[in-house]
């Protein structure tokens, strides 16, 4: 479940920092009430990006409900996110010139593609992809994507003191925690989100 080969593991601390989403709202991470789930993917209208999202949309409230906050990273212009990402429920930040994938050790390399274990799920991403084009409700990539086709996803779990929870660097396109690892994972390392406080009262139940 988790494969840190990088510069992040669990236990590094990440720097406190803000960033811009790319509708220009700031966003901090790490978060100072939440975990942070912090996935870097691909370009802008990836379909195993795609493929992966439509998962974490589907059930974003529970993951807001374990108390975590969604933050993505595409290593595309975001004039060219702006059209893909425009109806997700979290934020999305560009990072063209991968500042932030150097930081966190988040690599290219041709098994992206080439590891037989992408295969079909990337066979998956371009036939729903086309439904979801032809439905209107996803748009064509660029066919020369900001940043090239073989990146590789990475995914991160930090709390609010920024201390790495969890980390995982994918080994082809489509090498990422499921929701399910998300919440397991969730469940098991990060602190628990502070009580909703009484509509009758005020205070913490």
């Amino acid at each position: 479940m988790n494969t840190p080969r990088g510069p992040m593991a669990p236990g590094s601390t990440v720097p406190r920092r803000s960033l811009t989403t790319v509708l220009g709202d700031p966003v901090t991470v790490p978060d100072a009430t939440r975990a942070v789930h912090l996935q870097f993917r691909r370009f802008a209208g990836c379909p195993v990006c795609n493929l992966h999202l439509r998962s974490v949309v589907r059930r974003h409230p529970e993951i807001t409900a374990a108390g975590i906050r969604e933050l993505v990273v595409f290593h595309s212009p975001a004039a060219e996110l702006r059209p893909h990402t425009a109806d997700l429920p979290f934020a999305v930040v560009a990072d063209p010139d991968k500042r932030l994938y150097r930081e966190f050790g988040v690599e290219r390399s041709p098994r992206a593609l080439l590891d037989p274990r992408a295969w079909l799920p990337i066979l998956r991403a371009v036939v729903s992809g086309v439904g979801q084009v032809v439905r209107g409700r996803e748009h064509l990539p660029s066919r020369s994507p900001h940043g090239g086709r073989l990146g590789l996803p990475a995914d991160f779990l930090i709390a609010p003191d920024g201390r790495v929870l969890a980390a995982r660097y994918g080994e082809h396109a489509y090498d990422q925690w499921s929701v399910d690892e998300l919440l397991d994972l969730a469940a098991r390392l990060a602190p628990a989100p502070p009580p909703a406080p009484s509509p009758a009262t005020g205070k913490p139940q």
